[in-house]
């Protein structure tokens, strides 16, 4: 008799475990989430989080949840919500000059605030998880009024206008008990900033907004890859040494071969391609068009 409970109680939990994650992967891409979102990872109970900016109204910034349930506000009351990570059992994003923390039941804290840099920070962007899991990277864009012409279109690299864009943008190291560190400082092929990464050596990738750059730090010096990429936002790399970088402003993303760097395109004709999650177990990349509102799933094979 005991032996049969145990069975059927094993059957039953075997069933219920499998339940879960065929349901987790009938989400069906695209999902509409709201207005802006900018950044995707996967958090709490293999469940997705999307910081949603809104309108520019204090306070009306939003983490959402994608589950097989549906979309759902998961926690709210930030201003430009932007980069997300999941780490140590908590959700880390950016929001202007500060990272926030939250938990499992939506309860947010502020991390680190902008007195706690130690420079002046002006845009915080992307977040990245650092090598070893200790801790998050966080990009400093540095001042982004010098990137647009009026019609909010990016200068060309030749102008005048271009010479004047500062450099500024820096990348900060988070400890998990809060002690900050600049961990790449300003460069001349580092102009705006946006995305950031580890690759597989541990070393940092970024993706410089302005100039298009795909930069990886080798040794002590940034080096950039081939090609240009304007409007960079995400950057990452998968097992097989792969790159991956999508651009804002081109509504692009590209994969980019990790011996000969040449790129391929993965999907284009968006109105934004922002800060996606590299989820290589399902071949994917998980991609918020920002304007549209929406998160799609970009095939990587």
């Amino acid at each position: 008799m005991t032996f049969q409970c145990t069975l059927y109680l094993s059957i039953v939990m075997m069933f219920i475990s499998s339940s879960a994650i065929i349901g987790q992967s009938d989400i069906q891409f695209p999902v509409k989430v709201g207005m802006k979102p900018e950044s995707i990872t996967k958090g709490f109970g293999n469940k997705y989080y999307v910081t949603v900016m809104n309108g520019k109204i204090d306070g009306d910034g939003q983490v959402v949840e994608i589950s097989s349930s549906g979309v759902r506000v998961f926690a709210e009351g930030f201003d430009e919500p932007k980069g997300i990570v999941f780490l140590d059992g908590h959700l880390y994003f950016s929001d202007l000059t500060k990272v926030w923390k939250v938990n499992q039941n939506g309860e947010a804290s502020i991390f680190v605030s902008k007195e706690d840099f130690p420079h002046e920070v002006l845009y915080l962007n992307d977040v990245s998880k650092d090598a070893d899991d200790t801790g998050i990277m966080v990009v400093d864009m540095g001042d982004t009024k010098y990137m647009r012409d009026e019609n909010n279109q990016l200068w060309p690299l030749e102008s005048e206008q271009a010479k004047l864009v500062p450099q500024l943008g820096r990348i900060y190291h988070i400890a998990l008990d809060g002690k900050i560190n600049i961990i790449q400082d300003t460069s001349p092929l580092m102009l705006n900033p946006n995305g950031v990464g580890i690759d597989n050596n541990g070393e940092i990738m970024v993706g410089a907004f302005f100039l298009g750059n795909f930069l990886v730090r080798r040794g002590n010096e940034l080096q950039p890859l081939k090609g240009r990429f304007r409007g960079a936002d995400a950057v990452e790399q998968d097992s097989e040494g792969n790159y991956y970088v999508s651009s804002w402003a081109l509504g692009t993303a590209w994969k980019i071969d990790g011996k000969t760097e040449e790129s391929t395109v993965l999907i284009d004709g968006l109105e934004s391609a922002a800060d996606f999650y590299l989820e290589e177990d399902k071949h994917r990349l998980l991609l918020p068009d920002m304007m549209a509102g929406m998160i799609y799933a970009v095939d990587i094979k």
